[in-house]
């Protein structure tokens, strides 16, 4: 279940800082790092016109709103086995896509499918809020603001829309090419988005102001605005990695060849200060990337296939490659999910693999669990599992999906059960199956 070996780390790379620890000694107190908010006379804000930067009983089965409480006997379609969930959301009639929570209250929930349907609705009960309409194609991008005023939801074919949250009505709407991702700016009402073109964009929202940052004519992957607004690193199908300025729409750092990845890239994350940036591959490597620097300080694979030889430039790995990954916000750990099902911890003060941990189907997605270390990952076999990074063990795993996991998002708080209505500091998975 999990290993101690250091076999996952580049030994030709610099390590990091070394950091003191105290064994695996339990988190008693974490003092959240808050990076403040940026400078009011940030270049972007000025050049996106002032942006303010500043942090701001249940019906059945096939009723109205959409809500199953709990599997009926008997009927067609009904969940067999455990079932851990609290409630489903069944308004979609094909597969669901994406999900995500409002940041500021984690009160809403906003979900994209196939069916070419966007949803609103509230957590607590249930209530649908509003439908998305107006898509032609899959959604399958699909978050709030920064502030939970507007939600964004997007479609393969590339159509944008944004909507106010609190009168339910659309405020704007873009035609891009194939869309590949889509993500919020941390401060602003602030939207970009990557495209199949290679093009990223950038739209202050409602007026549409737009900004395009041209990479290479291949499509760009995946993508994430680092903490601190001004940047964003952008991950591209031949393997590159571009760091850009969002005020003077250039690169900052490109990374290819050796420096960048041997094939699409898949998934990017940044730690909690933006200093540190991790690139997941299909070429199955984990790249670490000093933000400032653009120089990439550690590279990991897994150990099952860390004998291979190298992938070359332009094939993907038959077997295997970096579905998900991202940092701890607590200990220099960072989490890597592989498609064999393969979770991985790794040790950034040593660049070692600290615990191994294994899925019976490929992982999907992993979110940290903000102040601690547990890592939560969903996987093709239908079941969130909830791993104590610190020791590689499995806490606990969620049931009751009858086919792949998609996505997932995790609220700030759940409600215990037994009866205790005391909110803790425990997260919630709100998860969208295969339907």
């Amino acid at each position: 279940m999990e290993s101690e070996s250091e076999s996952g780390a580049a030994a030709d790379t610099p390590p990091l800082e070394t950091l003191s620890f105290h064994g695996d000694e339990e988190i008693i107190e974490v003092v959240e790092l808050d990076p403040g908010p940026p400078d009011p006379a940030d270049d972007l804000a000025q050049e996106m016109e002032d942006v303010d930067f500043e942090e701001e009983e249940e019906e059945e089965e096939g009723n109205e709103e959409g809500w199953v409480l709990e599997p009926q006997e008997g009927v067609v379609g009904s969940m067999e086995g455990p079932d851990d969930s609290e409630v489903t959301f069944a308004l979609h009639s094909a597969s669901v896509f994406c999900v995500s929570l409002d940041p500021k209250t984690n009160t809403l929930a906003v979900t994209g499918g196939e069916d070419d349907k966007a949803f609103v609705w509230r957590l607590s009960d249930g209530e649908l809020l509003f439908e998305c309409a107006g898509h032609k194609d899959s959604v399958t991008c699909a978050g709030f603001s920064h502030d939970s005023t507007l939600v964004a939801t997007g479609d393969m074919s590339g159509l944008l829309k944004v909507w106010q949250v609190d009168t339910k009505e659309e405020v704007w709407s873009f035609e891009a090419g194939d869309l590949e991702w889509m993500e919020w700016h941390p401060r602003a009402p602030v939207l970009l988005a990557g495209t199949a073109d290679g093009n990223t964009w950038m739209w202050k929202v409602p007026n549409g102001d737009c900004k395009t940052f041209q990479g290479p004519s291949c499509p760009a992957t995946c993508g994430r605005v680092l903490p601190d607004g001004k940047r964003a690193v952008v991950g591209y199908e031949d393997g590159t990695i571009r760091i850009w300025d969002l005020k003077q729409g250039s690169p900052i750092h490109v990374l290819k060849g050796t420096e960048g990845h041997q094939g699409p890239l898949t998934c990017v994350a940044a730690n909690q200060d933006g200093s540190l940036i991790l690139t997941g591959s299909v070429d199955c490597q984990a790249k670490l990337v000093s933000a400032t620097a653009g120089k990439v300080v550690g590279v990991f694979r897994p150990e099952t296939v860390a004998s291979q030889p190298n992938v070359g430039e332009g094939e993907e790995s038959e077997s295997n490659s970096v579905e998900s990954l991202g940092f701890c916000s607590v200990m220099p750990l960072a989490a890597v999910g592989y498609l064999d099902g393969t979770l991985a911890i790794y040790d950034l003060s040593t660049q070692t693999l600290r615990h191994q941990c294994q899925h019976q189907s490929g992982i999907v997605q992993l979110l940290w669990e903000a102040g601690t270390a547990v890592v939560y990952t969903c996987s093709l076999d239908g079941i969130v599992r909830l791993w104590d990074a610190r020791t590689g063990r499995l806490l606990t795993d969620y049931r009751g999906h009858t086919a792949e996991i998609l996505d997932f998002a995790l609220s700030k708080y759940r409600c215990l059960p037994g009866g205790d209505n005391v909110r803790r500091p425990q997260s919630k998975s709100i998860l969208c199956p295969e339907t």
